[in-house]
């Protein structure tokens, strides 16, 4: 009785330094162990084992720290453009911690120590990256290009933290709203001039088809032309040769004689009028007389 009295004490206290040696380290965080204060080691669970280490009870503590990535929402911030424009960003970072040592010795463990020291860098970032750019050029540039541009400029300055910056993303980059309606008049004064310019251009080029044009046609007209007068005197020339072949031809003349005489009587009977007074020496009353 009095050896399970001495056991049973004993066996509950060897139980609780075992679990209190025991380290437990989850996929998406660091353990980071400590002896009197000094960080020892870290432990970090890939998901390729369970994670499981060990530490000395009541001399090493543990503190835990998420590596997961993190998103944090940056306060509203006024910057200025290369051309005197005043411009309102809202931005949101994405980062992780990747070196637990350096973020607890430099932040002292705190996510707000780091959000703050983010929003600190970021905005300086912000501010340098836009006073580079013309209004125009950051209004451009929300399609992603800005973002890159934030991005690269941050560089490496937070990791001596501890921290890495995955992205940075504006949720908005606006005009103030007493600066909006003369940048968006300026912005469609200035289309509007592109166009006109544009219409300008198109017109003559049309102009320059149309006189193109214009002049071909004349020129196709004219030769047409030419060669309707060729075919034209062509023609008469070759009447004129078989009219000659048939008056120089007896057997041919009187009967052309003949045909052109009642030519003559037809072309004087118009408007319904039947009756033609002749002379009898007249060639044509020579028809009737023979």
């Amino acid at each position: 009785m009095k050896k399970r009295m001495i056991i049973i004490p004993i066996a509950v206290i060897l139980l609780f330094l075992a679990m209190s040696s025991v380290v437990v380290t989850k996929p998406g965080e660091y353990r980071v162990i400590k002896q009197f204060g000094k960080i020892v080691r870290v432990e970090e669970n890939d998901g390729s084992s369970y994670g499981v280490s060990w530490k000395i009870p009541f001399i090493q503590s543990e503190t835990v720290i998420s590596s997961k990535m993190k998103l944090s929402d940056l306060p509203v911030s006024d910057v200025m453009t290369s051309d005197k424009k005043s411009m309102i960003a809202d931005c949101f970072v994405m980062w992780k911690i990747e070196d637990p040592v350096k973020f607890i010795q430099k932040l002292s463990g705190s996510v707000q120590n780091a959000e703050s020291r983010i929003s600190s860098n970021v905005y300086n970032a912000l501010k340098n990256v836009i006073s580079s750019l013309s209004q125009e050029e950051v209004i451009s540039g929300r399609d992603g290009e800005l973002a890159q541009i934030l991005t690269e400029s941050l560089g490496t300055n937070l990791e001596t933290y501890g921290i890495k910056v995955q992205k940075i993303e504006t949720k908005m980059l606006d005009l103030p709203d007493e600066n909006k309606d003369a940048v968006y008049n300026r912005m469609i004064s200035e289309r509007n001039n592109i166009a006109a310019s544009y219409t300008a251009q198109g017109e003559q080029q049309a102009q320059e088809i149309k006189n193109d044009t214009n002049e071909k046609v004349t020129v196709l007209i004219a030769r047409a032309e030419k060669q309707a007068a060729t075919l034209v005197a062509e023609g008469e020339a070759e009447y004129m040769r078989i009219l000659s072949e048939a008056y120089n031809d007896e057997s041919k003349a009187d009967f052309y004689g003949f045909v052109r005489q009642l030519d003559a009587v037809k072309a004087t009977l118009k408007n319904g009028d039947n009756t033609i007074v002749l002379d009898k020496d007249s060639p044509i009353a020579e028809l009737f007389y023979e």
